[in-house]
């Protein structure tokens, strides 16, 4: 009797594990379901991925895309072979959502800046995550509890980075940095109002030759607030050319150089002060022999000479320092103005050379007007 009773209970006992587990079982591949779900909504329309592989606290998407809309300048502004999120379970039942990192291998991201300068990157993602987190069903203090996610780390390896600038010109100039890695440290999402670190290394190929670019620093994205090192090492001068030189008003044609380049820039309340040093080494500029032509507002003519005698480089200090939002302030045109007024004074472009060259500048002026009269 007694072990017919032991028996019974070793039966009840193992039901019991069997019912907890088979709800296990069930709990976690609701928990999967839902993650997927979720992941796909996120992507929205103009998103896919072939493969979602989700284990205990970590989650795997093989062949990520994200296609651009229709005005965006290339087929897509994000693809990755892999994506692997690392996942705080605890969070899963507790609020904010806590990722201890999200890596992103072999990569491709493309960033947009339009002619008005605003910058766009992974167009429509914050939208349909939006769409997924505001759930019908759910309250308004469940969606935002739902919205709040901390990230550790964001990490891209073995990637390239395609900039399209359309404030420099129409169509928008690409400068494509390759072998890109980057990270970006402690992300608490949405309200992005605590410090966020970042870091950036890459290469530049330009037509003879490939430099570095790094970027480090930190910035609290909700206020712009940001403390930035910007360096260039060896970068190829005709790469740059529609931001440094062409836009300085050098309208001579640049046929060789190299920059070095590095900018300290800090943003507090809207005001960016930034002192940085550029180099020009071994820059080649060919002579025309058209008087119109300038090289960094300085006759052609002048400038070539000057540069002979300055062992084919020339340091420039320069510091920026603007409102970012007063809509006369342009970064980029402060730094071109600089550096042609930097240039000038580094030459140490005589007066009268000056002066002698304006006046070949006016004389072509006016024997161009002549032609064009027929005269």
């Amino acid at each position: 009797m007694a072990g017919s009773s032991a028996r019974r209970g070793a039966l009840w006992a193992i039901g019991i594990v069997v019912a907890l587990v088979v709800v296990a079982i069930g709990g976690w591949l609701f928990v999967v379901h839902q993650m997927k779900e979720r992941i796909i909504e996120t992507l929205g329309p103009n998103g896919s991925v072939e493969e979602i592989d989700v284990g205990f606290g970590q989650v795997t998407l093989s062949r990520v895309r994200l296609r651009g809309p229709k005005d965006w300048p290339t087929g897509d502004a994000m693809r990755a072979e892999r994506i692997v999120m690392d996942v705080d379970m605890r969070s899963l039942v507790g609020r904010p959502i806590h990722l201890r990192s999200v890596s992103v291998d072999n990569y491709y991201l493309s960033i947009v800046r339009s002619a008005d300068g605003r910058v766009r990157i992974l167009p429509g993602l914050k939208e349909t995550a939006r769409e997924a987190d505001a759930k019908p069903g759910t309250s308004t203090a469940d969606e935002h509890a739902r919205e709040e996610k901390l990230i550790d780390r964001v990490s891209f390896e073995r990637g390239s980075m395609e900039f399209f600038d359309g404030s420099v010109q129409n169509p928008p100039y690409r400068v494509l940095i390759g072998d890109a890695r980057a990270t970006v440290d402690h992300l608490h999402l949405p309200a992005l109002n605590e410090r966020t670190d970042l870091s950036m290394a890459g290469s530049i190929k330009g037509p003879s030759h490939t430099g570095n670019v790094t970027w480090n620093g930190w910035m609290i994205i909700a206020n712009k607030d940001s403390q930035t090192r910007v360096t260039l090492r060896s970068v190829d001068v005709q790469t740059l050319d529609p931001y440094l030189l062409k836009k300085a008003g050098a309208k001579a044609a640049v046929t060789g150089g190299i920059i070095d380049l590095s900018i300290d820039a800090a943003v507090k309340n809207y005001r960016i002060h930034a002192p940085g040093t550029l180099t020009l080494n071994h820059l080649q500029i060919s002579e025309t022999g058209n008087p119109l032509d300038t090289f960094l507002s300085i006759p052609t003519k002048a400038a070539i000479a000057a540069l002979k005698d300055r062992k084919d480089q020339i340091t420039l200090d320069f510091v920026l320092d603007g409102d970012l939002r007063d809509p006369k302030f342009s970064l980029s045109e402060s730094l071109t103005k600089k550096l042609a007024t930097g240039f000038a004074k580094a030459l140490g472009v005589s007066a009268e050379g000056v002066a002698r060259g304006a006046g070949d500048t006016v004389r072509g002026i006016g024997n161009a007007l002549k032609n064009l009269l027929g005269q």
